[in-house]
């Protein structure tokens, strides 16, 4: 119960609601166990308590885990809440002997002052301390790529840098950052302009959508655009697009005029972003959810990288096959031809900055694939420590009919430690590796929804007991703690 309400985002109070439910129930189906229900306190102090109490439990356990690791990473992002707080988020994957895997949440930390890569190392250390963690042992740090992460002389990294003797190869996920490549701000301040106008005040609102009842249009409604959930940008276009001969329709008989609507480069500008932020959602898509394997990661990456130079020879030739909104539009004749080179020069410049930022990646490609596939890996290019090995694993005709690319954890699970032990330890250090920071954008959706301006008193600390149990894949022990309460009665 406590853990649920915790986990959902009620507040404490909700627990006197949810205990006069229990009473009512336990009144018509069996009053007879009238007392033992009015035993059970739900007061928000009690719940305050328990949560405190399964929290530390929780935390307790990864303690544990955390001493048992060879080899561990980091995935760190940053955000504020609903009360601009800066809270840190560090999420840990680490791995056992027995190739057990446990990702979780490190901690969730308060950075009331500044936010420089100095504050956010010395909270990194604090968190290293806390799980009593050896830096040897960190096999990577996966941040956002902000400047107070990623800088040389002030970020995380470069701090982490000149404070260890040995860093790990960075991974940084900047997928999203190089979205901003295509801001295209001709585009999208139109777009944001005409959708706030309609949608800032209630009754134009309600017309518009009246409107679009009265057209039996296929939509109800346009989509609101934030620059923070920059995913949002694409659905958002989309549906623009879609509605923009009603959209235009309505602007006009407000006595609005957006002579931009109306413009044919500029929709030929409109339908080109469109298709690109699709594109880029869908791969952000493949790179999300919790225990990805880094090689599956990278031929993502790869695979986008080889589609962005076989779109760049079709747009140059006006070849709108894979770009299905741009073709739409062009199946309409426009007036205007369309606009190759700014949209090439956009295309060069997105296929640059995934070189750029996604630099890490392609450095440590061959470890990649070795730990993907170690029975293709080519034995001569290999590190002198691995080649031994490597000839002794391809040639061996049981281990190769047991290989699973889609179970590599199994595989190595069962790799024998003293024929391979090279190639074990780095299977281990390449299972840790967070591929993208989707970990934590996705738990500061959580938080946001935890401490919302409903709940914006709620302290630090309680926020990340609630996160964490929000967020956990272990079970609290609740045999352990109901034995501690029964020293005191709950009040």
């Amino acid at each position: 119960m406590t853990k649920q309400l915790a986990s959902s985002g009620k507040p404490f109070t909700d627990g006197e609601f949810v205990k006069k439910c229990i009473d009512a129930v336990a009144e018509e189906v069996c009053p007879e166990k009238n007392d033992v229900f009015n035993a059970v306190s739900l007061s928000a102090s009690t719940i305050t308590r328990r949560i405190e109490e399964i929290g530390a439990n929780v935390y307790g356990q990864l303690q544990r885990k955390t001493k048992e690791f060879y080899f561990f990473s980091l995935a760190l992002d940053e955000s504020t809440d609903v009360q601009d707080t800066a809270q840190l988020l560090i999420f840990i994957r680490g791995v056992n002997a027995n190739f057990e895997m446990c990702e979780e949440l490190a901690a969730l930390q308060s950075l009331k002052g500044t936010t420089t890569g100095e504050d956010i190392f010395g909270k990194v250390c604090q968190t290293m301390e806390e799980l009593d963690l050896d830096w040897s042992k960190l096999a990577s740090i996966t941040t956002d790529g902000a400047p107070s992460m990623v800088g040389v002389s002030r970020g995380l990294i470069g701090r982490m840098k000149r404070e260890t003797e040995e860093l790990p190869n960075c991974l940084i996920h900047q997928q999203a950052l190089c979205c901003k490549v295509l801001t295209w701000d001709s585009v999208m301040k139109v777009v944001v302009s005409c959708i706030n106008f309609i949608r800032a005040k209630g009754l134009k609102h309600r017309q518009f959508q009246e409107l679009l009842s009265e057209l039996e249009s296929a939509h109800g409604d346009v989509l609101y655009y934030t620059e923070v959930r920059w995913l949002s940008r694409g659905r958002a276009l989309r549906r623009f697009y879609e509605l923009l001969p009603e959209i235009n329709a309505f602007l006009h008989s407000k006595d609005k005029t957006v002579p931009e609507l109306i413009d044919t480069e500029w929709k030929w500008h409109l339908t080109f972003l469109t298709d690109m932020t699709e594109m880029l959602n869908s791969l952000n898509l493949q790179l999300q959810g919790q225990g990805k394997l880094i090689c599956d990661m990278y031929s993502h990456i790869k695979a986008f990288e080889v589609k962005l130079v076989l779109l760049l020879e079709q747009v140059k030739k006006h070849n709108f096959i894979h770009l299905p909104v741009t073709q739409s539009f062009s199946a309409e004749n426009p007036a205007v031809p369309f606009p190759a080179e700014r949209c090439v020069q956009a295309l060069e410049m997105l296929k640059e900055e995934f070189g750029v930022r996604f630099r890490e990646l392609h450095v440590n490609a061959k470890e990649i694939r070795l730990f993907q596939n170690p029975f293709v890996a080519d034995i001569d290019e290999a590190q002198p420590s691995y080649q031994f090995e490597l000839a002794e694993l391809q040639n061996c005709d049981v281990l190769k009919d047991a290989f699973n690319p889609n179970s590599l954890i199994d595989f190595y699970a069962v790799l024998p430690n003293d024929t391979y032990p090279n190639i074990k330890k780095h299977a281990m250090k390449m299972s840790t590796l967070f591929g993208s920071a989707y970990v934590c954008e996705q738990t500061f959706s959580r938080m946001k929804l935890l401490k919302n301006p409903m709940r914006s008193r709620l302290t630090d600390e309680h926020l990340h007991q609630c996160l964490r149990l929000a967020v956990t894949r272990m079970e609290p022990d609740i045999q352990l703690l109901t034995s501690q309460m029964q020293a005191h009665s709950s009040h």
